[in-house]
């Protein structure tokens, strides 16, 4: 009898702990979470937006090869000579997508001019759709992302640690949810409240039922959304979870790799090597579903030439990478996961590779972006929702005194 009494002591002292944390960390991080949440649903579909809002977008597969570097460049000089090609990506059945930056050495002191976003025609080289952006303006979705990463905060660093450490908190409150959520006993009546939403009742009821029941249906999917999200904000945490996932193996910072400036103009032109890099890779990666190419700044000696191929359709995690010396052709690899092949990664390796899939849903393709979409938005109600019961909870408090 005594250890039933003592059982009962602590399971609700834990209760009781539990309540006491998800109430106030969920009232101090709330607006976080919103603001992280809905804009994180929003990112989900950045490129079937972007896609359907630009009819230029969409091109028709031919059965020929898209245009080398050069001659991609070369259409731009021609267009823009203001401007110079920086990168540009393409997706299967899409047009080219071009980032071009301001040529300074072609513009006058202190021009408000700024980047562009170009479509052009990956077989034809024929300009579709151009969008300038002055000095300081943002394209709306890399808006999007900047509140989603660090809060709209001009400090990255700020922000960064607002959103990752108000994330961090928000994972402690689904865990405290769900042993709230836990009933004492099981049974029909439990059942019902727990797994339904019992739309005849008040709007009180509703309220709860829609902050409770969803919440427990969302937990496992904005855990993992969670989770996935300060691998990129959070340094230990990244850390830890990668040296857990792999066995005790540590994953070097990614540097910067650089082109040996010694052999400048010694074997190629920065487009002749452009162009070998190009040929060599596509070869290699003749079924990938898009592909995007970083130009090596012929100004920086030590540049690289990098080139990345996308085999499966949406997703990212199984991406080639290839890093090149622009001045000698030399492959260089990166000495961790970075340089390591999908294929060839242990499976906490492969884990950290599908990070970004997991986080907007991608590795499920369609119906897991849609899943990620609505785990977010409602992960973006629960704060509201838990407000509306303490505040019922509150006054009702203050009627009774």
């Amino acid at each position: 009898m005594q250890k039933k009494q003592v059982k009962k002591h602590n399971r609700s002292l834990f209760y009781r702990i539990s309540a006491w944390l998800h109430l106030w960390l969920g009232l101090i991080t709330g607006i976080i979470v919103i603001i992280v949440c809905l804009t994180g649903c929003i990112w989900c579909f950045n490129e079937e937006i972007t896609d359907l809002l630009d009819p230029h977008a969409k091109i028709e597969a031919q059965n020929r090869s898209v245009l080398a570097p050069s001659q991609l460049n070369t259409a731009i000089r021609k267009n823009y000579s203001e401007y110079k090609l920086q990168s540009y990506s393409m997706r299967e059945g899409k047009s080219i997508l071009a980032y071009l930056n301001p040529n300074k050495s072609l513009i006058v002191k202190d021009s408000t001019i700024g980047n562009m976003e170009v479509k052009i025609n990956p077989y034809t080289g024929e300009i579709l759709s151009e969008k300038k952006y002055t000095k300081g303006e943002t394209p709306f979705f890399r808006w999007i992302l900047n509140g989603h990463r660090f809060l709209w905060v001009r400090k990255g660093a700020t922000g960064r640690i607002i959103i990752n450490y108000s994330i961090l908190i928000f994972i402690i409150t689904l865990v405290t949810g769900l042993v709230l959520w836990w009933p004492k006993k099981w049974n029909k009546s439990t059942k019902d409240r727990c797994f339904k939403i019992k739309w005849n009742g008040t709007v009180k009821r509703i309220n709860y039922d829609l902050h409770n029941v969803l919440g427990f249906y969302t937990l496992c999917f904005l855990l993992v959304i969670a989770c996935t999200g300060i691998v990129y904000g959070i340094d230990w945490f990244s850390k830890s979870t990668y040296w857990l996932t792999t066995g005790g193996k540590t994953n070097d910072e990614y540097k910067r790799l650089e082109s040996d400036s010694a052999d400048l103009g010694k074997f190629y032109t920065p487009e002749k090597a452009m162009d070998i890099a190009w040929e060599k890779t596509k070869k290699l990666n003749a079924d990938a579903k898009g592909f995007y190419i970083g130009m090596a700044d012929t100004t920086n000696p030590k540049a690289t030439i990098f080139i990345t191929f996308y085999p499966s359709k949406g997703k990212f995690y199984d991406n080639r990478n290839y890093i090149f010396d622009q001045n000698n052709l030399k492959q260089l690899v990166q000495p961790s996961i970075y340089g390591t092949p999908y294929e060839q990664g242990n499976p906490g390796e492969k884990l950290r590779k599908l990070n970004y899939d997991l986080h907007v849903g991608s590795v499920l393709g369609l119906p897991g972006k849609f899943l990620a979409f609505g785990s977010s938005l409602i992960g973006a109600s629960l704060p509201i929702t838990g407000f509306i019961v303490w505040w019922g909870k509150k006054k009702k408090s203050k009627k009774k005194k």
